[in-house]
């Protein structure tokens, strides 16, 4: 069997072809492309079994290999891999498209692989591949709807600075001093954007965006003060690691 390594990183690369050849006997030659239109050119002339996107490379996303190629022509396996977070994820399981999670382990190579080989000329790979675009893209849209008294307000995530619970209810304030009372409890909102790294609980009444936070206030125990100038309040547990998030922010 052969194989073709798309990944725009040169470690990326090397360390997956390794893991093969260390883990996979059944994939017996290897070719390499640091780019998706030369990975392209490179599928058409070795034509391979398996082909390992990453999905992630600068001018193009890997879910566009279906650009190049024809149903027909795709008649290879794809594993992707991605540094996506859960919520790609999802997609690629929803779609039953099969990936490597950077950074990469032999067993999950080895599992994937043979997944890929049990796959071979059984399975529609363009009509999967479709789906995850199509749900991929859903997932990129940035807007958050939230249940009014008329029906569903959609507004976009970044203008959230925070929420606070009121108890069954979450008042949601976002950009231009607004406010809206939202019948769902704090827990709705805190799952549904739990995979949106700018989203923090500092306190058990508050969900903020990291990305509207104007002063911390070190005085009266310490609290935070929003872009619209709205108190939040800390926990003393969540000090130290308030501190690291917005380090790492």
């Amino acid at each position: 069997m052969k194989a073709v390594i798309i990944d725009d990183e040169q470690r990326a690369r090397n360390l997956l072809r390794i893991l093969i050849e260390e883990n996979c006997p059944q994939i017996t030659a290897i070719e390499v492309a640091e780019d998706l239109p030369k990975g392209v050119s490179l599928i058409h002339q070795f034509q391979p079994d398996i082909v390992f996107l990453d999905i992630e490379m600068p001018g193009y996303s890997g879910v566009q290999i279906l650009e190049f190629f024809t149903r027909e022509q795709v008649t290879f396996e794809i594993i992707f891999t991605t540094a996506y977070s859960e919520y790609a994820i999802k997609a690629f399981e929803l779609n039953a498209i099969d990936y490597l999670l950077k950074p990469l382990r032999h067993d999950q190579v080895e599992c994937a692989v043979q997944k890929a080989v049990d796959q071979i000329g059984k399975s529609q790979v363009s009509e999967r591949l479709e789906e995850l675009r199509n749900a991929l893209n859903v997932n990129n849209i940035r807007k958050i709807g939230l249940p009014v008294s008329n029906g569903v307000l959609f507004i976009e995530v970044d203008d959230i600075i925070l929420m606070e619970a009121d108890r069954m209810y979450t008042k949601v304030c976002t950009k231009n001093n607004q406010e809206h009372l939202v019948s769902k409890p704090m827990k709705f909102f805190v799952d549904h954007l739990a995979e949106m790294a700018e989203f923090y609980k500092p306190h058990r009444s508050f969900l903020i965006n990291l990305k509207h936070i104007k002063q911390y206030v070190n005085q009266d125990g310490g609290y935070i003060i929003m872009d619209n100038d709205k108190t939040v309040s800390i926990s003393k547990d969540k000090k130290d690691e308030f501190f690291q998030v917005m380090q790492g922010s």
